[in-house]
C-alpha cells in the first residue's frame, strides 16, 4: 500500500493555507497536543459534514506511528487503499472526507504499520459500535436529541452532593430483567429498561442508579470492564439516542444516573486500542508499566497528553452529551501504585524511587478539576481500595479531587462480621465499630456491590448464618446498621429482596422470589429503610462531620448490641438506632440517651416503618444514668431486633 499523503512537514510549508479540509484547525491540534482539548470527540472520529458543497462523512484518527491510514467499510468493499487518509502536519492525525456517505455505515481504520502490516481498528472515538460478535464502528449523528430534564439539571447544579441523600441501586442492565424474545438474547432495550427500572427505583426509595458496562465491550463476562468503545453506549441495548432517552426519562422521574467508568486499563482485542498503530500508543511502552499481569490488559499511558485528553474528554462526553450525573471510576488503586499486582523486579519505580504513579496522580487531579470546573454538578466516585490519603480532598489541598470514595474497608469488616455465627460476634465487635474511627477522613459511600456476590462469595442472603428465618433476620439487622452508619449507600440489584444464587450476568434476577413471603418482607423492610433515609436529614447531612454521629454504646460486645444517634445541623428530628445481632431477646433492655424527652419508635424488624396513625412504641426518658448518658428508657429488644427512634 502506498503512503496516502505527503509528509506533515511538506504540508506545513504551504504557508497561509489551512491544513487539509480545515475541519481540524491549528488550535485543535495544539490543544490536543497539550491534553486540553475537552471537546476532541467533536473533531476526531466520524462526523456528518459538508465539504466542497457536498454532504458526506468526515473521518479523523490519531495514529502517529502509522505509515499510512485508510477508511474501510461496506461502502468501499473494505479495501485499505480505496479511501486513503491524509496526515495533518506534525499532529499524528489523519483525516478523510467521503462525499455521499451517511449515518448507519459500518467502518474501521486500516492502519499500515512501519513494517507494512495492515491493522483493522475500530474507531476509538466512535459514537456507536456493531453488536457483538461484530467489531466495526458505525457512523452516527448524536446531535439533535430533544432533552426535557431541565428541572433536574438545574437542581443538580445547585445541589451539594456531600449533604444530599444518595442511595444507589447498582444495576447490570443485561441481567436485571430479560424479555421473552430471541432478538439480542432477550436484552431489554434502553427504553424498556428506563420505564420498568424507574418505576422500581421510585417505589423502593433509591435516589440513583449506577450502571455497569455501558461503554461498548466485546465480552459479556467482563461485565463492561474491558472497554473497546469508550464513546459508544453498548449496542446490546440500543443506540446512543436510546441511551439519551434512558437518562432523560430517569431524570424526569427524579432519579440520578451514574456510570461505571474504566480509565485504568483496556483489553488486547485486535480491533481495540492495544498497539493501535503498530506500536504502543494508548498504553505505556514498557510492559512493566503498560500491562496488568493479573488481568491480561493494557494500562493507559497517563504521561502522554493525547491519551489524557482522550480520557478526560470522554468523562465530559458522558456528563455533558448524555447528562450523566456522575462517574464511578473503577480500579483507582491499580492506577495509583506502580507495583499494583506486580512482583518485585517487575515494576518501574518513579523518579524518586517510590511506587506512586505520579502521572496517574496528576491525571486524576486534572480530570476532577475539569469535571468540577465545568459546574455541571456531576460527581466523581473513586473505587479506591487502599488507605491512599486525600482521595476526596481538593487538588489544591494535595488531594485527588474526587467527590466520594467507596468505603471498601467498611464493606470488608461488615461482611466478615455478618458472616459469623452470632456466638462468635462478641469476639469481633470491633469489626463493626472500627469504621467510625475514620468515617470523617473522606466523603464515603458504603457499598455492598456486585463484587461481593460473585465468584463463590455467595449472595448476600446466603452469607448470613443460621436457618432461613435467621438469615433474613440477620440481613434486616445488617441493612439497618448500614443505613444508620455515616456515608452514602449502595446496594447491588437482587440483594434487596434476598436473591439466593450468586449473580450471573447470563441470566435475569429471580424476580419471582420477590413475591415469596420472606423475600417480600425483606424487600418491604429495605424500602422502609430507604424512605426513612430520604425523609430524615440526620442520616445524610453530616456524613463527614463528627457532629453527625454519637455512639451511645459501642462496647456492648457481650450482647452484640449497638446503639448510636444520628443528627443534622438543626438538632431536631434526631434518630436513635438500637440493633441486636444475636437471636437472644433482651426484654429488660435499657438504652441511655443524652436528654430528657419523648422517644418514638418509627421502625423495627417485625413491623417495618410505622406510618401516621399506626400505634408505635413511645417512651419518655427518665433521669437514670445508663451507657454513660444522664437519661435512659427501657425497651424490650427482640431477637435480632432493630429499633429506630425519633426524638428532638
Amino acid at each position: 500500500m502506498k503512503n496516502s499523503g505527503k509528509s506533515s512537514k511538506t504540508t506545513a510549508k504551504k504557508a497561509g493555507r489551512p491544513a487539509g479540509t480545515g475541519f481540524i484547525t491549528e488550535l485543535d491540534r495544539y490543544l490536543f497536543g497539550q491534553g486540553t482539548h475537552y471537546k476532541i470527540f467533536e473533531k476526531l472520529g466520524a462526523h456528518p459534514r459538508t465539504y466542497g458543497g457536498k454532504p458526506g462523512m468526515y473521518f479523523a484518527v490519531w495514529a502517529p506511528h502509522a505509515k499510512s491510514v485508510g477508511v474501510v467499510g461496506d461502502f468501499n468493499g473494505w479495501d485499505p487503499e480505496a479511501s486513503p487518509m491524509k496526515p495533518l502536519e506534525d499532529s499524528g492525525i489523519y483525516e478523510a472526507f467521503i462525499p455521499g456517505l451517511g449515518t448507519g455505515e459500518l467502518y474501521k481504520f486500516a492502519i499500515t504499520t512501519k513494517d507494512d502490516k495492515i491493522l483493522f481498528k475500530a474507531d476509538p472515538y466512535a459514537f456507536s459500535a456493531e453488536f457483538r460478535p461484530g467489531t466495526a464502528s458505525i457512523t452516527t449523528d448524536i446531535s439533535g436529541f430533544s432533552w426535557s430534564d431541565e428541572k433536574w439539571m438545574e437542581k443538580r447544579k445547585q445541589t451539594e452532593p456531600e449533604k444530599a441523600p444518595m442511595a444507589i441501586y447498582e444495576v447490570h442492565l443485561g441481567s436485571w430483567r430479560k424479555a421473552s424474545r430471541p432478538e439480542k438474547e432477550g436484552y431489554y432495550t434502553y427504553k424498556e429498561a428506563a420505564h420498568e427500572l424507574a418505576d422500581y427505583v421510585v417505589k423502593m426509595g433509591y435516589t440513583h442508579v449506577e450502571l455497569m458496562g455501558i461503554a461498548e465491550h466485546p465480552y459479556d463476562g467482563s461485565w463492561g470492564y474491558q472497554v473497546t468503545g469508550y464513546y459508544a453506549p453498548t449496542s446490546r441495548y440500543g443506540g446512543p439516542r436510546d441511551f439519551m432517552y434512558f437518562v432523560n426519562y430517569l431524570h424526569k422521574k427524579g432519579i440520578g444516573v451514574i456510570l461505571d467508568w474504566v480509565p485504568a486499563h483496556f483489553p488486547k482485542d485486535a480491533h481495540g486500542l492495544a498497539d493501535f498503530d503498530g506500536e504502543p500508543l494508548y498504553e505505556y511502552a514498557d510492559p512493566r508499566k503498560g500491562e496488568h499481569p493479573d488481568w491480561g490488559t493494557k494500562v493507559f499511558d497517563y504521561g502522554k497528553n493525547e491519551v489524557k485528553n482522550f480520557l478526560i474528554a470522554n468523562a465530559l462526553y458522558w456528563v455533558e452529551n448524555f447528562h450523566v450525573d456522575g462517574l464511578r471510576v473503577d480500579a483507582v488503586a491499580s492506577m495509583l501504585y506502580l507495583d499494583y499486582g506486580r512482583s518485585n523486579g517487575n515494576w518501574v519505580p518513579n523518579q524518586y524511587g517510590e511506587n506512586k504513579n505520579l502521572e496517574a496522580i496528576e491525571f486524576f487531579r486534572h480530570l476532577n478539576s475539569v469535571l468540577t470546573g465545568h459546574m455541571t454538578g456531576a460527581i466523581m466516585i473513586a473505587e479506591e481500595s487502599t488507605a491512599w490519603p486525600g482521595v476526596t480532598k481538593a487538588p489544591e489541598e494535595g488531594g485527588l479531587g474526587f467527590t466520594f470514595k467507596w468505603n471498601m474497608g467498611w464493606m470488608h469488616d461488615f461482611l466478615e462480621y455478618m458472616k459469623l455465627d452470632p456466638y462468635f460476634r462478641k469476639f469481633n465487635h470491633n469489626k463493626m465499630t472500627f469504621g467510625i474511627t475514620y468515617a470523617t477522613s473522606e466523603n464515603y459511600i458504603l457499598t455492598l456491590s456486585h463484587d461481593e456476590v460473585v465468584h463463590l462469595k455467595c449472595s448476600m442472603i446466603n452469607k448470613m448464618p443460621g436457618f432461613p428465618d435467621d438469615k433474613f433476620a440477620n440481613l434486616k439487622a445488617g441493612y439497618t446498621f448500614m443505613m444508620g452508619h455515616p456515608g452514602k449507600k449502595l446496594l447491588f440489584m437482587g440483594q434487596d429482596f434476598g436473591q439466593y444464587h450468586e449473580w450471573d450476568e447470563k441470566t435475569a434476577l429471580d424476580w419471582y422470589l420477590a413475591e415469596e413471603p420472606q423475600h417480600r418482607d425483606l424487600l418491604k423492610y429495605y424500602s422502609d429503610l430507604l424512605h426513612i433515609y430520604q425523609k430524615y436529614p440526620a442520616l445524610y447531612r453530616l456524613d463527614s462531620d463528627w457532629n453527625g454521629f454519637q455512639w451511645i454504646n459501642a462496647n456492648d460486645g457481650d450482647r452484640s448490641i449497638f446503639s448510636f444517634i444520628r443528627r443534622d445541623e438543626t438538632g431536631k428530628k434526631n434518630l436513635l438506632f438500637v440493633i441486636n445481632f444475636t437471636p437472644m431477646a433482651r426484654d429488660d433492655y435499657r438504652v441511655g440517651v443524652p436528654k430528657s424527652g419523648t422517644y418514638t419508635l418509627i421502625l423495627d424488624n417485625e413491623h417495618g416503618l410505622y406510618k401516621r396513625g399506626e400505634h408505635a412504641f413511645s417512651k419518655r426518658s427518665v433521669k437514670s444514668e445508663c451507657d454513660g448518658q444522664p437519661y435512659s428508657f427501657a425497651y424490650p429488644l427482640p431477637a435480632y431486633g432493630t429499633a429506630v427512634f425519633r426524638f428532638n
